[in-house]
């Protein structure tokens, strides 16, 4: 292994711990004048979650804009129990916003794995989806741009994986060849099967250690639980 590209959510930062809390408490906070239940409410929020991103193409249009996308969510729930109330939406919409924030933090195997590689003499490109801003926050937060030699944020480059446009540009800004590049994500469409497309070898984190879906046509050219597993070559 020449040259790693790197996603950044939930392989490297444990993004998705603690959503469903963060929405409840957000949800309760904006309860608290009585008029709407607190477990109505974040029961219609669940469902409006899924209903919105769900759709593929909405997924990818909205998530360069996590707040505003936060903040339909919460619109869509709120219309759905018969209380239009665009400021309500905003305000649990931004709750949620600073819960979630405090709430990311490094996987325990990150910071290691990262400073092995760089003293290995491996080059690495983190490659993210998302909204610019945010994704330029986490990086600060954690001092992680120290460790790449290219980062790519679909916010600021104006597409997200699995565009091959996304990957092309990767390999050409570490001079790369894809044959002697891994890619190692959580998402087996945007992370292992868009890089496959390209010749690099796709390697799945799946840190739940939950399988590949039944229905998952894609086939990782590796399956790892942690990036310690990757380090060690084990």
């Amino acid at each position: 292994m020449k040259h790693l590209l790197l996603d950044l959510d939930d392989t490297l930062l444990d993004y998705s711990g603690g959503v469903d809390d963060c929405w409840s408490a957000s949800c309760t906070m904006g309860c608290a004048d009585g008029v709407l239940d607190a477990p109505t409410l974040v029961r219609e929020v669940a469902a409006s979650r899924r209903w919105f991103w769900d759709d593929p193409e909405r997924q990818r249009r909205e998530r360069v804009n996590m707040l505003g996308a936060w903040t339909k969510i919460v619109a869509h729930a709120l219309e759905t129990l018969g209380r239009s109330d665009p400021t309500l939406a905003g305000t649990i919409a931004t709750e949620f916003a600073r819960r979630r924030r405090a709430r990311i933090k490094l996987f325990p195997d990150a910071l290691d794995c990262l400073t092995s590689w760089r003293a290995r003499g491996i080059a690495l490109g983190l490659v993210t989806n998302g909204d610019a801003t945010q994704q330029r926050d986490k990086i600060a937060r954690h001092a992680l741009a120290r460790y790449f030699d290219v980062i790519v944020i679909e916010g600021e480059f104006g597409a997200g994986k699995p565009d091959e446009a996304v990957y092309r540009h990767a390999l050409t800004a570490l001079g790369a060849r894809a044959a002697d590049t891994c890619m190692v994500g959580d998402h087996l469409d945007f992370d292992v099967a868009g890089s496959q497309a390209l010749g690099m070898q796709g390697i799945w984190i799946d840190r739940s250690g939950s399988g590949l879906p039944a229905e998952c046509l894609v086939r990782p050219d590796r399956i790892i639980r942690s990036l310690t597993e990757l380090n060690s070559g084990h």
